[in-house]
């Protein structure tokens, strides 16, 4: 596999990034059935559009309750100010126009063996292969005190749209001197990256407007995605390790959070530690999103385990899994992610419809993280299945990282790539 740089992985965000790398032309001539989608979000907005662009003729239907998709990738730069609320807003007339069928309508039933997708409004999808993409369900009751009800007041807003306007709200109303908290789950989670960027971006806000405020991190964890480089990033901009810091990552069993207090603005760590907070960002643990679980898609951890060839369930067969719901090996639980597995599960979809054999796909993903104004730091990897067809490895050699002490010029120039790429993942997955 040959070694690809971060400039390419950008041109790679169309076909290429998933069926262009297997080599499938003419492919699957002659497939044809009722295909039904359900989850609109990256990963079966993805699916659903690459289905019809692999194979025109075949019925597309994508399940989704929202009339519009608020991207949670993208979303910390509005948490911190950076970026308005509908700068993450897509809609669905991008895939309505390359021949999807659209359903706003929430999927409350599978029936795997008389091949029916049913709906919370009483429709009924019949289908010959269902991919199900449901992202993540919030685990409110792992952490004690935390609900629903709760995090109206401690928002998570690790599903973007309302929570993140809520916690971006309170950010503003919030007194300077006040100290924000965010509270990471323990992994996996979806976005492994996610919390610290947050954490950056709040920090940010805070150095232009509110001074006097700091972030706290309480994290059960030891360590987290790209730890080195977000450090690095906080001792240039927001002074790691001072006495003036911006930012204090607290980390181990003992920093975890285990009890919230929404009525007096606290949380609870391990050891008894009990730390206010003006502005408190939950993130509880996750699972599968809800739809995996009813239908029999997820095992004892929650998450949904795939053959990892065409995301296939292991559970439930006809139906294929991708995104954050399944288990995808050495995969983060990403957008990029969720995008390229789309189109593996789109390519393997086609071909079985055809009564073909799917080809070994391969698999890319590229996470960047913006610590600061034109301070961005990014990972890529290109993935490929194991041998015996039990996990998805990252190949050696492949992808890149940003250096550390990588200059100014190569940072500005990797936040510029970080909004190029959402652009055309979005452009990719939407229309």
């Amino acid at each position: 596999m040959m070694k690809i740089n971060r400039r390419d992985f950008l041109k790679t965000t169309g076909a290429a990034s998933a069926v262009g790398l297997f080599g499938l032309p003419n492919l699957a001539l002659g497939a044809t059935g009722k295909v039904v989608v359900v989850g609109g979000g990256t990963g079966g907005a993805t699916a659903a559009s690459y289905l019809k662009q692999l194979r025109s003729s075949l019925d597309v239907t994508v399940i989704e309750p929202n009339e519009h998709y608020y991207t949670c990738y993208m979303s910390n730069e509005v948490i911190g100010g950076v970026r308005p609320l509908e700068g993450i807003l897509v809609g669905y007339d991008g895939l309505r126009a390359r021949g999807v069928n659209v359903v706003h309508d929430k999927a409350a039933a599978i029936d795997p063996d008389k091949k029916v997708v049913k709906t919370a409004g009483g429709q009924e999808f019949p289908y010959d292969r269902c991919i199900v993409a449901p992202g993540i369900d919030i685990l409110y009751d792992r952490i004690e005190g935390y609900s629903e009800a709760a995090s109206q007041v401690m928002p998570h807003a690790w599903k973007a749209g309302e929570q993140t306007r809520l916690l971006r709200g309170q950010l503003e109303a919030m007194e300077d001197g006040g100290t924000v908290i965010i509270a990471p789950p323990e992994n996996p989670f979806r976005c492994p990256p996610g919390p610290y960027e947050r954490a950056s971006q709040i920090a940010q806000y805070l150095k232009r407007h509110k001074p006097k405020s700091k972030v706290i991190i309480l994290d059960a964890k030891a360590g987290f995605s790209k730890q080195g480089l977000f450090i690095q990033g906080w001792e240039r901009l927001y002074g790691y390790g001072t006495d003036k810091a911006l930012i204090d990552w607290q980390r181990g069993p003992e920093s975890g959070v285990v009890r919230v207090d929404p009525d007096e603005g606290l949380v609870e760590t391990y050891f008894g530690d009990q730390i206010k907070g003006a502005v408190i960002n939950i993130i509880p643990p996750q699972r599968a999103g809800q739809i995996a679980q009813v239908a029999g898609l997820a095992d004892a951890s929650g998450w949904c385990p795939v053959d990892v060839k065409t995301f296939e369930s292991k559970l439930q067969p006809g139906i294929h899994v991708i995104g954050d719901a399944c288990i995808a090996s050495d995969m983060p639980k990403s957008a990029y992610s969720a995008n390229s597995q789309g189109k593996v599960a789109a390519a393997a979809v086609v071909m079985l419809l055809a009564g073909q054999e799917p080809q070994t796909p391969a698999y890319l993903n590229t996470c960047y993280s913006l610590v600061g104004e034109d301070y961005g730091i990014s990972v890529s990897a290109v993935y490929k299945m194991a041998a015996d067809g039990s996990k998805i490895a990252s190949v050696p050699d492949s992808g890149g990282v940003t250096p550390m002490d990588a200059p100014d010029w190569a940072l500005a120039r990797e936040a510029a790539y970080a909004h190029s790429w959402y652009n055309n993942i979005v452009a990719d997955t939407f229309g």
